[in-house]
């Protein structure tokens, strides 16, 4: 009888198995923070919260600074003594350079904290390694200040400043006690809760600012606000989404050139100064009454009925469904023009800062959607701030290098204030804001003067990683193609940097310093982890530290380049003048004479000009760029932004991360085979037989293409034979030498010979099509004898 029942799962149903980061948020418990290098941070304590303070990289002091409700500063709330002054916190307030310290400083003083003779907990030092950690047991309520001071760290040393890991798993989970609204930015003007599934309007005079926080993470609220003085004549124009996507060119704005909001007659009424979050959505309405009716949810409380309700004071007339900014939101249109939605992107205290462009009566929600993702399946608060105009507050969006890290916010490079006198032409690169072109130039005559003169340019945001102990040959050697061994001392070399797969992780340049001191610049954070990652599995003696924010660069590019240089950089008796560097390079100097600003000099670019790259502390930047334009103003010097750059490296050749290469791109596919030498090289490396498959049976190679017409060509489309596509255009540009449109490409072996004629296609690609035919990689100077001369 038993064979007539069907057979069954046993059991109960089991959870769906969602891979994140870290388990972070409301059900756990846990909190992650980031201390930067030469940076600090305040969270507050509660009696039972467990804090594990973790050295991230390696040899980063620490000091602790607990206090209590009173602002006594007192070690035994962490359940320790104190060993240590709080020295190094002071003179960061002092010094001041990091980021984020004013809004530190201000928290301090709102809780009346004394640092002055201040006992504080000490740990780690300059020997400890990467992971190393200490937890403590907060015995009672307080607040904990975490410092990781730093000294300026010279070009030519390799003591840089490293991030400090912060966990906080807290005694009561959130549900029960909900997170700690983030200290104010400044003394705000409004405090105001939004309460959980309601809404409330505001005031704002114009030239101040709104801060919209997310309380306790992944809880979306719609914006909107009207002109006041619009509303004093009874005209209601509230800010218009599709105007502004169409003004701004963007999907939603943010920091940068496409900043700004504007109503339906065209008028500014909010631009976005900070974005903690850096992905929201301006695609959709409010939520409304319909919406939840035609789900089965008739009476749903909802966004667009609880704006009418706190608008109705202003004067505003209700209406069905209200247009609206949707921050913290996360829906997007996909590829088949659909649109789609998941959980936001935010996290507990995340916000967004607006400037008020005219007097504006705001209004926000809490969204009550207990239907769907929006929200996280766990309706919270928002909070509103508003400050006064009279604060300055930088231009800044969340930039997260990998999925683990604490998101970054926009930094301005050592040369930011030299640059923004002559452009306010900015965008977000890596974290950093660079310059797009200049406002006296434009991209080609920037181009011109890099081709026949000199040009300066920013390339701070370029990572560098100080490779350092016993084992950092060993370290390199196994995991760059290139052989380390061969490299001498003030030598740098071009490398790939690959998974086992042979897919590439980075491109960069490995500098020689010593004979255990090695730098590695690439262009990618995880570049650095993995480094230290392979290191701590094979048990290596090394570290492996950034020092990005302790080194910005300038490069000095140009036929005219060597004599600018020349005139600014003295070295020592051991070190090569500027004359007696060589290609690939590099030297020890200083500004102008042995007294000046101290400087690593390389001979390197990425121009395919003869060319250099200046690295200085952060706070020498002021000097370096003065002593560029001081030494060059005769010799045809201007400054470069990223629209020349572009031109300048596609005709030479040169690859760009994202574009010309991702982890499923090998270096042969990537057209730098030449940095892999497979015959030659006898040590082992990552990704070698993964290499050598790849290399004896190719599948695409990596060509030039010039395109015989003026239509604009672009990263991603196509080339065809026929109907078949056998290719993908991965950089393009209009070159000014050449008078038309060349890219950069990767085609099917089968067809990649110089000559063979293929199409680009546009629109859907087979209804408009674009001749063009496969050249040489580099357009310009092949054999690179102008980097070399």
């Amino acid at each position: 009888m038993l064979d007539t029942y069907p057979v069954v799962r046993p059991g109960p149903p089991r959870p769906s198995q969602i891979l994140t980061p870290e388990p972070l948020g409301a059900r756990t418990g846990l909190e992650r923070f980031e201390v930067p290098g030469g940076g600090a941070w305040l969270i507050a304590l509660g009696a039972g919260d467990r804090v594990s303070v973790v050295n991230l990289e390696g040899g980063q002091r620490v000091e602790l600074i607990a206090a209590d409700d009173q602002g006594r500063v007192d070690p035994g709330i962490l359940g320790v003594a104190g060993n240590a002054d709080a020295a190094g916190l002071i003179a960061l307030l002092a010094e001041g350079r990091a980021a984020g310290l004013a809004g530190l400083r201000l928290g301090i003083e709102r809780r009346g904290i004394k640092l002055a003779g201040a006992r504080a907990v000490a740990c780690f030092d300059s020997q400890s390694t990467a992971g190393d950690s200490q937890s403590f047991t907060a015995t009672r309520d307080g607040v904990l200040i975490i410092a990781a001071p730093a000294a300026a760290m010279s070009p030519d040393a390799q003591d840089t400043a490293t991030p400090i890991g912060v966990r906080v798993q807290r005694a009561t989970l959130l549900g029960v006690k909900r997170y700690e609204l983030p200290d104010p930015l400044a003394n705000p003007v409004l405090d105001l809760r939004v309460k959980s599934a309601t809404a409330e309007s505001y005031f704002v005079k114009a030239g101040d600012y709104i801060q919209i926080l997310d309380v306790d993470g992944r809880q979306c609220t719609d914006f909107q606000c009207f002109s006041a003085r619009k509303l004093d004549k009874g005209i209601e124009h509230p800010l218009d989404v599709t105007t502004s996507r169409t003004l701004m060119g963007h999907a939603y704005s943010m920091p940068g050139l496409h900043a700004k909001y504007y109503d339906q007659d065209w008028l500014p009424l909010v631009e976005v100064i900070q974005d903690t979050v850096g992905r929201h959505d301006a695609f959709a309405m409010a939520c409304a009454a319909k919406y939840y009716d035609e789900i089965g949810y008739p009476g749903h409380v909802n966004c667009s009925d609880n704006f009418n309700a706190a608008l109705a004071p202003h004067g505003v007339t209700a209406r069905p469904g209200w247009m609206a900014v949707n921050l913290f939101f996360n829906t997007a249109i996909d590829a088949h023009g659909v649109l789609i939605a998941d959980e936001p992107w935010s996290r507990p205290g995340d916000y967004v800062l607006l400037r008020a462009l005219t007097d504006l009566i705001c209004v926000n929600s809490a969204c009550p959607d207990d239907t769907s993702p929006a929200n996280g399946w766990y309706l919270s608060d928002i909070h509103v701030r508003t400050y006064d105009g009279a604060e300055n507050f930088q231009r800044s969006i969340a930039y997260r290098p990998t999925p683990t890290s604490e998101p970054v916010m926009t930094k301005e490079t050592a040369f930011h204030a030299r640059i923004a006198e002559k452009t306010r032409n900015l965008v977000e690169y890596k974290g950093y804001w660079l310059p797009q072109t200049y406002a006296s130039n434009g991209a080609i005559e920037e181009y011109w003067a890099c081709r026949e003169k000199a040009v300066v340019l920013d390339l701070s945001p370029l990572r560098k990683f100080e490779v350092t102990g016993p084992d950092a040959e060993a370290l390199l050697q196994y995991c760059l193609t290139r052989d380390v061994k061969k490299l001498s001392v003030g030598q740098v070399v071009y490398s790939a940097m690959c998974y086992e797969h042979g897919g590439m992780i980075d491109d960069g340049t490995l500098f020689r310093l010593g004979k255990d001191q090695f730098r590695w610049i690439g262009g990618d954070d995880y570049s650095g982890i993995w480094l230290r990652e392979q290191a701590e599995k094979l048990g290596l003696k090394v570290m492996v530290r950034s020092s990005t924010d302790q080194l910005h660069n300038l490069a000095v590019q140009g036929p005219n380049s060597r004599e600018i240089m020349k005139r600014m950089i003295w070295t020592a008796p051991h070190q090569p003048t500027i004359e007696e560097l060589g290609w690939f390079r590099l030297t020890v100097g200083r500004l102008g004479g042995p007294n000046g600003a101290p400087v690593v000099v390389s001979r390197t670019g990425y121009t395919g000009e003869l060319g250099f790259e200046v690295f200085c502390h952060p706070k020498d930047g002021a000097a370096v760029w003065d002593a560029v334009w001081e030494n060059g103003a005769d010799q045809g010097l201007r400054p470069m932004g990223l629209a020349a750059l572009d031109m300048v490296r596609i005709e030479a050749g040169l690859i760009f991360a994202g574009y010309d290469f991702s982890d499923q791109t090998d270096p042969f596919e990537a057209g730098i085979g030449f940095t892999v030498p497979l015959k030659s090289k006898t040590d082992d490396f990552i990704g070698r037989e993964a290499l050598i498959r790849r290399k004896e049976n190719p599948r695409e190679k990596f060509v030039g293409l010039e395109i015989e017409a003026a239509v604009d060509v672009g990263h991603g489309d196509g080339i065809y034979l026929g109907r078949a596509q056998v290719g993908v255009v991965t950089s393009a540009v209009r070159s000014p030498l050449l008078g038309k449109n060349i890219a950069l490409a990767r085609v099917d072996l089968a067809h990649s010979e110089i000559g063979t004629a293929v199409e680009v296609g546009k629109l859907d690609r087979q209804q408009k099509r674009l001749p063009a035919r496969i050249v040489g990689l580099s357009a310009y100077d092949p054999k690179k004898t102008r980097p070399q001369s």
